[in-house]
């Protein structure tokens, strides 16, 4: 194992720890504020220079886990993110955030969560990678549904705002991908350093920019993170199974489902509505890193005995 997939396999604890030190000294981070936009870009650019044009065949050849998850992505988890801020009774600008993460893609960390706990790897980038281009219309509408109420949405400005920070990056390390894939190859785990470290301090930025308010909120959003992600978790998985998929593909659905792209909700929430409405994402980011590998570890531990005829009629394999 390289130092690189070393640090990579740390990635839950080096986000407690730049959380606890933007908590103890913030002025060593909130300088950058002005840099998460193209942090955020960065993360998205790594994540394309991984993606080949099998990954993309891949959701052609086994299009119903693919929807089932996208489907799942876009209804549970916005909608448990209104219930659980609802429950929790939480203002205004921590609702939209938490409405925010609901209502983004499957985060790139549920593909290593899904490849430690034995998932299948393929159908997990296939779902990440269709969330991901439908989010570019799905977050900022399902945002002004779910809180177009109560806070002003500007859906118009978010779709610009996920295309340039989102899709262009992706397209661009598709393109590089396609012309340097054999060289990337080697420099893989490398790449998902880059990007976990890019996430790690948006994580720290808005941890820090948040300081004074940790004590009253942190225990409040920590929870309604930690419901949120729960159900996402718990639902993936149910609703996949009650779907007549084998457990190995609900194990991968309900990672898909259950960890998102935080990073993408800090970024928005950051731009277009208040540091405090960051915040349930800066939480997710951390938290959805710790409850996954958890998660992993347990799975890991029970390995399934997956019927092969059934597997391959479900991924439409031959």
């Amino acid at each position: 194992m390289s130092i690189f997939e070393q640090i990579n396999r740390l990635f839950p604890l080096w986000a407690i720890l730049f959380a606890l030190a933007a908590a103890w000294q913030p002025d060593w981070f909130t300088g950058l504020a002005g840099q998460i936009k193209l942090l955020l870009a960065v993360i998205m650019f790594a994540m394309g220079l991984t993606l080949s044009r099998q990954d993309f065949l891949n959701v052609i050849r086994a299009p119903l886990p693919v929807a089932v998850g996208v489907i799942l992505q876009f209804s549970v988890m916005p909608l448990a993110a209104l219930a659980v801020s609802w429950l929790l009774g939480l203002d205004a600008a921590l609702t939209t955030g938490m409405v925010l993460v609901g209502a983004t893609a499957g985060g790139t960390a549920s593909n290593v969560i899904t490849w430690l706990a034995g998932g299948h790897v393929a159908l997990s980038v296939s779902m990440t990678l269709m969330s991901t281009l439908v989010s570019v219309v799905a977050t900022p509408l399902l945002t002004l549904l779910l809180v177009g109420e109560s806070v002003q949405v500007p859906a118009g400005g978010m779709f610009l705002s996920i295309a340039q920070l989102v899709i262009a990056p992706i397209a661009l390390g598709v393109l590089v991908h396609h012309f340097l894939g054999r060289q990337l190859r080697r420099i893989e785990p490398m790449l998902a350093t880059v990007a976990m470290a890019a996430i790690v301090l948006i994580i720290a930025i808005v941890v820090g920019l948040n300081a004074d308010r940790l004590a009253t909120l942190g225990p409040l959003v920590a929870l309604a993170v930690i419901l949120h992600n729960a159900i996402g978790l718990v639902g993936g998985y149910g609703i996949g199974r009650l779907c007549g998929f084998d457990k190995r593909v609900a194990r991968t659905l309900a990672i898909e489902v259950g960890m998102q792209n935080s990073g993408l909700a800090v970024t928005l929430a950051n731009q277009f509505f208040s540091a405090t409405a960051a915040l349930p994402g800066a939480l997710f980011s951390i938290w959805h890193n710790v409850s996954g590998s958890l998660l992993a570890g347990y799975w890991k531990r029970r390995p399934v005995d997956t019927d092969d005829t059934l597997a391959r009629k479900q991924l439409n394999t031959p």
